[in-house]
């Protein structure tokens, strides 16, 4: 790829306006729904390619995963404004025990600054997905996309990368366990403001007697502990796999478990979170289910569930890791599944290299 041909692929002019009312998407209905949203998409497209042939392709592709509702886009876009909107004042759930810049799943509405961060974030987040696929780095470009923003969006808008550590160690969730809470003066204030853009109340009623937000505040409450985290990876990582046998898709069970979220949206408790996990282990077992001269190659469905099984606990697990480090103790919202599906796609890409898997299913190889 010359840099030419790169700079045209960047340069597609209705794929950036497409962008920016993507990213504004994701900061008006909330970067959590807007993913929900992807989901359905990814399901209604996958399920169009298996009725009707891969001349539907496009609504995965190019819709689902185009310029307007990529997660590189609409929720990456959207977590950039919810940042920026707890930034300014504007984030109004006043029980929420973490920081306001960690609730995606708030919509965050109309005003025209929210919106404009949310559309610009869209088109940086299509530029780097566009500029990784073009450049067929092996790794997901989506994914990659997601979290480099996440990054972006901290260092522009003045929040620590990673935050201050206040456990014994950056894995160490003990704190939440014990419960224990920072001052309110202590990283522990999201102040709310009137649209006239006066100071009325704090965040929370803890906070107005002095409570703030939790010391440490993993990433899921219920989906952090390492056996439980290792126990949905394998199952989990049994269903993705199942469902890219027996669909030939690697991304439908992806849909499912975006889909699924709707559910934690709509505040049940306890809904795991899954498309990290789902995603790279159908894409594992479809890449050795190829003949070929590969250590793994030609494996039948039994050999493909249990690879899918092994990829599905490695990511989630590595997803845990990555929430302890960049999430847990920061004040926005760092993606722990995108990080993992890097991982994931990336593992694929090397063992393929490696002469361990005959094939990478959909994962760019150089």
């Amino acid at each position: 790829m010359t840099v030419s041909g790169l700079l045209e692929a960047l340069s597609s002019l209705p794929e950036i306006v497409a962008a920016l009312g993507g990213g504004a998407f994701g900061a008006a209905i909330g970067p959590l729904p807007a993913f929900v949203f992807t989901g359905l998409l990814v399901i209604a497209g996958e399920s169009a390619v298996l009725v009707g042939g891969d001349e539907y392709g496009h609504i995965t592709g190019a819709v689902a995963f185009g310029p307007a509702f990529s997660p590189a886009v609409s929720f990456a876009g959207g977590v950039a404004a919810t940042a920026y909107a707890a930034r300014k004042g504007y984030m109004d759930d006043f029980e929420y025990d973490y920081h306001q810049a960690k609730n995606i799943a708030q919509a965050l509405g109309t005003k025209p600054d929210v919106l404009a961060v949310g559309a610009v974030f869209g088109v940086v987040g299509w530029w780097m997905q566009v500029a990784f696929d073009t450049l067929a780095l092996p790794y997901d470009p989506i994914a990659m996309g997601v979290v480099l923003s996440a990054i972006f969006h901290r260092l522009i808008l003045g929040y620590s990368v990673i935050g201050t550590i206040r456990g014994s160690s950056v894995l160490d969730m003990s704190p939440f366990e014990r419960e224990e809470r920072r001052n309110a003066t202590d990283g522990g204030t999201a102040r709310a403001r009137t649209d006239g853009g006066e100071v009325v109340r704090p965040e929370s009623a803890r906070q107005a007697i002095g409570q703030g937000r939790f010391a440490v505040e993993p990433w899921l409450p219920h989906q952090y502990r390492w056996a439980n985290v290792a126990a949905i990876g394998a199952f989990a990582g049994i269903l993705g796999g199942w469902i890219a046998i027996a669909t030939q898709s690697p991304f439908l069970a992806f849909g499912v478990s975006a889909a699924t979220l709707l559910f934690l949206n709509l505040g049940i408790e306890k809904v795991p979170v899954t498309h990290h996990i789902t995603l790279p282990a159908g894409t594992a077992a479809l890449a050795v289910m190829v003949e070929g001269d590969a250590l793994i190659a030609g494996l039948g469905q039994s050999g493909a569930l249990l690879i899918a099984l092994l990829f599905g606990v490695v990511c989630a697990l590595f997803g845990e890791v990555f929430q302890r480090v960049f999430y847990a103790h920061g004040d926005t919202h760092v993606d722990p599944p995108a990080a993992a599906i890097v991982f994931g796609t990336l593992l694929v890409a090397i063992l393929y290299f490696a002469g361990v898997f005959p094939d990478t299913s959909w994962v760019p190889t150089f």
